[in-house]
């Protein structure tokens, strides 16, 4: 059995490759991407445009496993339409490629962005309202994989995730953020210290994707990939200081006043403050998802949260976060 992992070279892809290649040293796993990464030597990289009909000049089994990871993701980053160019045309050509060679376990990586953003806890069960293009995007590749594995419903696992801010070594996104935020004093509450942000480990996420998709189960999956309970920023943010061994003071500043602040800071070219009004409007909404799906699965966590913060801080030599 050998491993196809399109969008390998990004932050989930790369913990994904050094679990399996430490669990399967044996096994090929391939890395599917329009980007290299070094993975020193763990995984065989291809060149590939998920955008394009995919073409590959490898053995491929039924056998074989493939996790769809390609994306356009950062929010806000990119124009409306790369979204649904790279997130839908993506899902259509990767099921495409698993049709072709009648695979049996596909493992596509969603997002929470589907439900929408409201202060309303969501379940699996929760109708998706996306309000993004990149949350609409996502929500239409999940259909589309579901397209695939109902062809052949009585063959085919079909595992969709949801993870929420999903952090650890090599992710240079929200918590990254936060930390460095802390760390200079430039982070502040916007207007409330309890905005639920729910979020997983990256070890802990892609522990769980291979156990799932391990297991001979052919049906459609959604799994919200989150903490539970969820943790607010302030909770988020007093354990992270107590991981890192930082003491600091955090302020709450009317999110009117940062929004202003970060609008004026942005048009002087101050990119390196690390805040945009987007951002500061989305930590004033909660992301409150619940993971009681999978806190009562058969999987069992490696990582409470603060073992998660305090690893990921050894994983830089316990240094700093990023």
């Amino acid at each position: 059995m050998n491993y196809f992992i399109f969008g390998g070279s990004g932050f989930i892809g790369t913990h994904l490759v050094n679990l399996l290649h430490e669990k399967y040293p044996q096994s090929l796993i391939y890395n599917l991407d329009i980007v290299e990464s070094d993975h020193s030597g763990k995984s065989k990289f291809i060149h590939c445009d998920v955008r394009l009909e995919i073409n590959i000049n490898v053995p491929v089994s039924e056998q074989d496993i493939v996790f769809n990871f390609s994306a356009v993701h950062t929010t806000p980053g990119h124009p409306d339409h790369e979204y649904f160019e790279t997130n839908i045309k993506g899902a259509e050509n990767v099921t495409v490629f698993a049709e072709k060679y009648n695979i049996k376990k596909l493992l596509f990586t969603s997002s929470i962005a589907p439900y929408g953003a409201s202060e309303e806890m969501k379940t699996e069960m929760t109708l998706p309202m996306p309000n993004t293009p990149y949350g609409i995007s996502k929500l239409v590749a999940e259909k589309i994989h579901m397209v695939w594995q109902a062809k052949k419903e009585i063959e085919r696992q079909l595992t969709i995730v949801r993870p929420g801010v999903v952090f650890g070594k090599g992710e240079n996104g929200n918590f990254t953020r936060l930390y460095w935020g802390i760390k200079k004093n430039r982070f502040f509450y916007p207007g409330r210290k309890d905005t639920i942000k729910a979020s997983i480990y990256v070890k802990e996420l892609v522990s769980f994707m291979l156990y799932r998709i391990e297991m001979d189960k052919t049906d459609v999956e959604i799994y919200n990939c989150t903490y539970e309970p969820a943790f607010s920023i302030e909770e988020i943010s007093n354990a992270m200081m107590k991981a890192t061994d930082m003491q600091r003071t955090i302020y709450k500043i009317p999110g009117g006043i940062l929004k202003l602040a970060a609008g004026i800071i942005g048009a002087l070219g101050g990119k390196s403050f690390g805040i945009h009004p987007d951002r500061v409007k989305k930590l004033m909404i909660s992301t409150n998802i619940s993971g009681k799906k999978l806190k009562e699965s058969s999987y069992k966590f490696q990582y409470t949260f603060d073992e998660a913060l305090k690893d990921w801080y050894k994983d830089n030599d316990n240094l700093y976060l990023k």
